[in-house]
């Protein structure tokens, strides 16, 4: 059993700080190891040589040892005098350290960031942005969860991401978030890249019926927006159906097999036969066009975000401006915050 008690336990901790040891008495004798005379290191902190005397006699009386003798070219520190010269500079570059890394935390340079999107803006928007905090801004970690909209406004009330870019599911109140309008997703259908239907000048959605469908859940915005228009043009809904959120899962299947999934065309576009990763899938030919509703930038009403998300929020704006066509809703408005 430790008979120790907590006054012994800690009785060394804080020693010289106790005693008045001053920042001043470190840049000090920090300076002193590499000027070797008292004249220089005074001149360079601003002090009188005779200030510099005095705070040096003091530290020694804090130390409780001797920390330099004099010569004739000047000073020569003591092996008391070189360890504290040494851990003095050590914790003057960690203040130093900690001086650059609040700064950078206070301009937006640095920090944590957790966002959101749905499929489609995650490659449009975020993959751009991420692109370039590596670039200029890497001490920003970046953290970003890629689901449906109902999902992520879950996420964004339990504070598991400071925005996301989405839709407004039904049921929550619009009062309770910021909403940043962008525009609205055209779908496509997509296949493998050796589909019985991939050699088709132009096919009806109809036509993609006769196979199996991969589909994200009942009530997730592009899935209704698919049903609504397979209803409103007297089709039937597909018989075969695999549900799944996960577009690892869907590219796998359909690649695998000759089922069909209906997705926002910058997937399609991102990850077709020949596109950026070389996929065997395919774009099918249809000749409908189908929207799903406007999505936007959405935050907690009562969010104040830090430097790093508005520094990133900023980015996004960038990159919108850049490329109006894509986001014909955001009419050159930018997010308050």
């Amino acid at each position: 059993m430790d008979m120790t008690s907590d006054g012994d336990r800690y009785s060394g901790q804080d020693e010289f700080i106790r005693r008045g040891l001053r920042f001043s008495q470190m840049r000090l004798i920090a300076l002193l190891d590499r000027k070797g005379q008292i004249s220089s290191a005074a001149a360079q902190l601003g002090m009188t040589q005779s200030a510099a005397s005095r705070l040096l006699s003091e530290l020694e009386h804090t130390v409780g040892a001797k920390l330099y003798e004099r010569h004739g070219r000047g000073v020569e520190l003591t092996e008391a005098g070189q360890a504290m010269a040494e851990q003095a500079l050590v914790i003057l570059n960690q203040l130093d350290y900690a001086h650059r890394e609040i700064a950078q935390i206070v301009e937006g340079a640095r920090g944590l960031v957790r966002m959101g999107a749905v499929t489609g803006p995650s490659l449009q928007l975020i993959m751009p942005v991420i692109r370039q905090l590596r670039r200029d801004f890497p001490e920003i970690e970046v953290s970003v969860q890629v689901d449906t909209s109902d999902k992520l406004a879950e996420a964004l009330f339990s504070h598991a991401v400071d925005f996301y870019i989405g839709r407004l599911p039904e049921d929550m109140d619009a009062k309770s978030v910021t909403m940043r309008p962008l525009g609205v997703e055209p779908v496509t259908m997509i296949a493998g890249v050796h589909h019985p239907l991939s050699g088709r000048e132009t096919i009806s959605i109809g036509e993609c019926l006769d196979y199996d469908w991969v589909m994200q859940p009942v009530g997730t915005p592009l899935r209704r927006s698919v049903e609504a228009h397979l209803m409103a043009n007297g089709f039937q809904l597909p018989r075969h159906v695999l549900v799944t959120t996960s577009p690892l899962l869907s590219l796998a299947m359909i690649a695998e097999t000759d089922a069909v999934t209906p997705v926002a065309r910058p997937v399609a576009d991102f990850f077709h036969a020949g596109g950026k990763l070389g996929a065997a899938i395919c774009q099918l030919p249809v000749r409908e066009a189908i929207d799903v509703s406007a999505y936007s930038i959405i935050q907690r009403v009562s969010a104040l975000q830090p430097p790093p998300v508005k520094r990133v929020l900023a980015l996004i704006e960038r990159e919108i401006a850049l490329h109006p066509d894509q986001f014909p809703e955001s009419g050159g408005r930018r997010l308050q915050n």
